[in-house]
Order: structure tokens, then sequence, then C-alpha cells
């Protein structure tokens, strides 16, 4: 396992090997300064199977998650420098970017789980509260898009598909009271896509909308047919 109307802030999403994403912002990651803390926002995706963990960074070195742990109610897990990236310039942007990190047999996500990252000297921690109802770790992922509520406002949403062709965001917006609407760009019809099936991260938020239980994304276009996902 390791590796928003309002504009959409999206993260492209990258396969790694067992189903983890890519995701953090540290003082290892080259062409970035040394940091000595992560700021990390999370939220629970695919009914508690995974956690969405955004930091801030280079959109163009993304490191990835190494396998987590969990101990004493607390998820484990560190990032890594994602294979190619040594000796890469890495644009200097500070953006937002999502990691899917693979939760470990003995959490429960009805209960409030801390979560700490470190990457090379930096670290971090989120606390995320508990969710009822969800299937948890050691249940088989459905293949569904999924999405939840990030700890510090907007959500993730968890694609799956091809690697190398996740949905491209155009436009998202409130359709209704508790309703987002996400309009993806139509792909163009010479795309040559990868035969695997992954997992592809993105995060967004819509103004006017109170963040909750009961709000649905609509999503529409790409491979989407008025598709309604409950953000957790």
């Amino acid at each position: 396992m390791r590796r928003t109307t309002t504009l959409l802030t999206i993260t492209g999403s990258l396969l790694v090997a067992a189903g983890m994403l890519t995701g953090c912002a540290g003082d290892a990651a080259p062409g970035e300064s040394a940091v000595a803390d992560l700021q990390l926002d999370a939220g629970w995706v695919d009914s508690g199977r995974m956690i969405a963990v955004v930091t801030e960074g280079s959109s163009t070195c993304v490191p990835v998650a190494e396998t987590p742990t969990f101990a004493d109610g607390v998820i484990s897990v560190s990032f890594d420098d994602a294979a190619g990236d040594a000796g890469r310039a890495c644009t200097k942007d500070l953006v937002p970017r999502v990691t899917l990190v693979g939760v470990p047999e003995g959490v429960d996500p009805a209960q409030a789980t801390r979560v700490d990252v470190s990457y090379g000297n930096a670290s971090g921690s989120v606390e995320l509260p508990g969710v009822e109802g969800l299937a948890g770790p050691g249940t088989q992922t459905d293949f569904l898009p999924s999405a939840g509520w990030l700890t510090s406002g907007g959500f993730a949403l968890v694609t799956w598909g091809s690697s190398s062709c996740a949905p491209a965001v155009d436009t998202i917006e409130k359709t209704a009271d508790a309703e987002i609407t996400l309009t993806f760009q139509t792909p163009a019809a010479d795309r040559a896509c990868t035969m695997d099936m992954a997992p592809r991260a993105l995060i967004g938020s819509a103004e006017g909308v109170a963040e909750g239980a009961g709000v649905e994304l609509v999503l529409v276009g790409d491979t989407f047919e008025t598709t309604r996902v409950p953000v957790l």
C-alpha cells in the first residue's frame, strides 16, 4: 500500500501501486525549502477504507504514502518522494495536494481518530471526527465514487478508473441547498488511457452550502451521467 458559483481547487491524482495516492509537503521534496511543520487537512472516503490527507506544496513533485500503521488510537504514516522525482526541477507553486491513505486494520471510523504524518524532518497531525455507518478497513471497495468533508472545510472526491485519465473538473457550483454539481471537461476523443483501475482524488469547495450530513455531489460529464455521491 505504497505507494470552485466557486472554482474547484483540483489536485490531480496519480495511482500508486497498491492503491495509495499522492500528497504532501515537506523539506525532503525536490525543489522545496525545509518545513518544520506540516499543515494537514483530512477526511474519510471510500466508506472509511481510505483517508484523504491534504497538504500544500509543488504541484509537479508530489510525494507518496508509505504503508500506514495503527497503534494507541493513532494512524501513523510517512510520505516519501515519488519515484522519478530525484533530480527533477519542481514548480514553485504552493497548492493543495491530496494523498489517499489506506485505513489500517483495527481502526473504527465511528470513533475520532488522529492521523500523524511525517515527511523528512517535517511532521504534523490532524484529528478526524468519527462517522457512523462506514464499512471501514478490511472490507472490499465497491469501486464507486466517494466523497468526504475535510476537517478545515471543503471536500475530497475519489473516483475510480484509469490512473492516466483522471477526470478534469470544469466548474463546481451550488445547485440546491444540499447539492453541489461538478461538471467535468469533455475528454479528447483520441486520448489514450492505461487499462488499470485506480483511485483518482481531487478536492474542492462551493459557496453557500452548509457542510454536514445530507449533502450530495452531482457528477456530470466525462464518464459520469448525473452520478450522485453523498459527502461523508
